[in-house]
C-alpha cells in the first residue's frame, strides 16, 4: 500500500512552488515600498508616523503614557514598554513591512503599517507570520 501517489506528489509540489514564488514576489515587490505606521486607539486613528525618516527615537501617545513606542533608525517600529499584563505588544518585536501589526489589545491601541501616500486596491490589508 502506497502512502502517496506520484499525481499526489507532484500537485503538492506544485502548490509548493506557486506558494514559494507569491512569498517571494511579495517581499521583493510589494514589501519593498516606503510605509507608515498608524496607531490606533480603541479604533481611532490617533497618530501617524513616518517610517523612512531614519532618525531613532521613543513616544508616547497622548491617550495613554504608560505605552512606549520606539522608532528604529532603519525603518522599524515595535512597542517598546506597556503596563498591561501579558505584554504580548512588546514581545511581538518590530514591523516594518507593509501589512504588519501588532496589538496591545488590554491597552486598546493596534499598530499597523501601511505603504505611505494614497492606498491602493492591490495593497495588502495584512500580513500573518514572519
Amino acid at each position: 500500500m502506497l502512502f502517496a501517489k506520484k499525481t499526489d506528489v507532484v500537485i503538492i509540489l506544485i502548490i509548493l512552488v506557486i506558494s514559494g514564488l507569491s512569498w517571494w514576489g511579495y517581499q521583493h515587490f510589494l514589501a519593498e515600498k516606503p510605509g507608515k505606521a498608524e496607531i490606533y486607539y480603541y479604533s481611532k486613528l490617533v497618530m501617524t508616523v513616518d517610517l523612512d525618516t531614519g532618525d531613532e527615537r521613543r513616544f508616547s501617545p497622548p491617550e495613554d503614557e504608560q505605552v512606549v513606542f520606539h522608532l528604529y533608525k532603519d525603518g522599524s517600529i515595535a512597542f517598546e514598554s506597556s503596563d498591561c499584563p501579558d505584554q504580548v505588544c512588546v514581545h511581538a518585536g518590530r514591523i516594518k513591512t507593509a501589512g504588519q501589526f501588532a496589538a496591545c489589545l488590554p491597552k486598546g491601541f493596534v499598530m499597523k503599517v501601511v505603504p505611505a501616500g494614497e492606498h491602493s486596491e492591490g495593497d495588502a490589508d495584512i500580513v500573518v507570520g514572519r
